[in-house]
């Protein structure tokens, strides 16, 4: 791992829009599919229970991501790593090391979905803008870790042992 990572910052940038725009791709099919499955088989929006949405977001769309992003960065890296040309390097090259990399990279959106779901089944009670909130405290403080520190990891990096590097 490199202790001074001089990854333009350009590029980063370049590498999140990229992929942001493969994950809203997704979310825009998962919606087109779910919406025809609704009202051209069922007829009708059916009623959920916070379980039931909690459980749909969790596994229609965090999970497939989450996957996706372990596959394709254990491969060849994401769609915006290689338009960025940048590439994920590994301490010890593992399926497992991508998987616990994006599970934390991830991990605000999960906890952000748990916070607003909870939140309206439950007017937005304390537990519901906790979730909300340590999402967004999460997501910035990866962020600037990302920024700010002279190896450019963030704590998915400094666990899975991998780093973003320029190519």
């Amino acid at each position: 791992m490199l202790t001074e990572n001089s990854i333009p910052w350009k590029r980063r940038v370049k590498e999140i829009l990229i992929d942001y725009l493969f994950i809203l791709m997704y979310l825009l099919i998962l919606f087109g599919a779910s919406m025809g499955f609704f009202f051209g088989i069922l007829g009708y929006i059916p009623a959920f229970s916070e379980l039931q949405m909690q459980l749909i977001a969790a596994l229609a769309s965090v999970l497939p991501i989450i996957l996706i992003f372990s596959f394709l960065d254990y491969k060849k890296g994401s769609i915006g790593k290689r338009k960025a040309k940048l590439k994920l390097y590994y301490k010890h090259k593992s399926i497992k090391a991508s998987l616990f990399r994006n599970i934390l990279k991830f991990l605000p959106w999960q906890l952000a979905h748990i916070g607003v779901i909870h939140g309206t089944y439950t007017n937005f009670g304390l537990s519901s803008i906790v979730f909300a909130n340590a999402s967004i405290v999460m997501a910035l403080i990866m962020l600037i870790m990302g920024l700010a520190r002279k190896d450019k990891r963030h704590f998915g990096d400094l666990i899975a042992g991998t780093q973003v590097q320029a190519m």
